[in-house]
């Protein structure tokens, strides 16, 4: 498996912008150049599909999505990413953004973030029209690459406010204050990922007591603090193994643990596997 890093440089389609839209028939790259990108890579920008007609499937993070007409499927910079290998669908738009276009954006959209785990979106109705919409005005746009900046920013600031009024529509009940706890919690977590900070550095980070924290990240994880955070470490540690060969020793140097044999102990529990065994699941696939 190879890293995509330079893909969104090589194949911008604008003169100041990484980004990069393609449709079935606006966008498509030589096939000898897409053959010099294996199926399966590490994510460094943001890529989304929306499926107009017909169905798909790709997996993040080694989960399977099937992607089927009105549906939305997003992918973070840093998930492994593995593409169909071959076409699926008749009718979709793919757009790929690194994060300086989303930094020169008015605001920030928490589903970037994906709180909730929730990898797949649904649209029916006028929002999947006013989604469709915008993806072609964008691909309109990106026609010539020396477009204006600001209307291409314009187009995807409203398409990210729509993809995020839909993943938390679907949610009833929700707090405000509780959920932006609770990104502010997963952010903190991500940035701070192998510092490996207790739950008390966090609590006061966030201004809440521990009771609250727990609370709060049980309500929207299923999962108490310390175990979402050891999840996401275990989760780290796949994605590192997927990508790349390690042995153990700098795998758990690497994610902040002195202690390998702790690591690895840790891994088993959380996977059922010992690290040995699931790069062998990986290499038999």
């Amino acid at each position: 498996m190879e890293n995509l890093s330079p893909y969104i440089f090589q194949h911008t389609q604008h003169h100041t912008l990484p980004i990069r839209l393609v449709a079935p028939n606006f966008g498509q790259l030589p096939l000898a150049v897409i053959k010099q990108y294996s199926l399966t890579h590490r994510k460094t920008h943001y890529f989304f599909i929306f499926m107009i007609d017909g169905t798909t499937r790709h997996s993040v993070d080694l989960q399977h999505y099937d992607v089927a007409s009105g549906e939305l499927l997003f992918i973070l910079p840093h998930q492994i990413h593995q593409l169909p290998p071959s076409k699926q669908g008749t009718d979709y738009y793919k757009l790929a953004f690194d994060e300086s276009c989303l930094s020169r954006l008015p605001k920030q959209y928490p589903f970037l973030i994906n709180p909730f785990n929730q990898q797949k979106i649904h649209f029916t109705g006028n929002a999947a029209q006013r989604l469709q919409h915008i993806f072609g005005m964008l691909a309109e746009l990106l026609s010539t690459a020396d477009a204006d900046t600001e209307l291409i920013l314009a187009h995807l600031n409203s398409l990210l406010t729509e993809i995020n009024t839909a993943y938390f529509l679907s949610r009833e009940n929700l707090v405000e204050d509780k959920l932006s706890k609770y990104i502010g919690f997963k952010q903190f977590v991500e940035e701070q990922l192998r510092e490996h900070p207790t739950i008390n550095d966090i609590a006061a980070k966030l201004a809440l007591n521990t009771n609250s924290l727990y609370y709060i990240v049980k309500h929207y994880s299923g999962l108490s603090p310390k175990e979402f955070i050891t999840n996401r470490l275990i989760l780290e540690a796949k994605r590192r193994l997927y990508y790349s060969e390690s042995s153990v020793k700098e795998l758990a140097f690497d994610l902040g643990y002195n202690d390998p044999e702790y690591f690895s102990r840790l891994f088993k529990k959380v996977t059922g596997k010992t690290v040995s065994g699931f790069v062998q699941d990986l290499s038999g696939k």
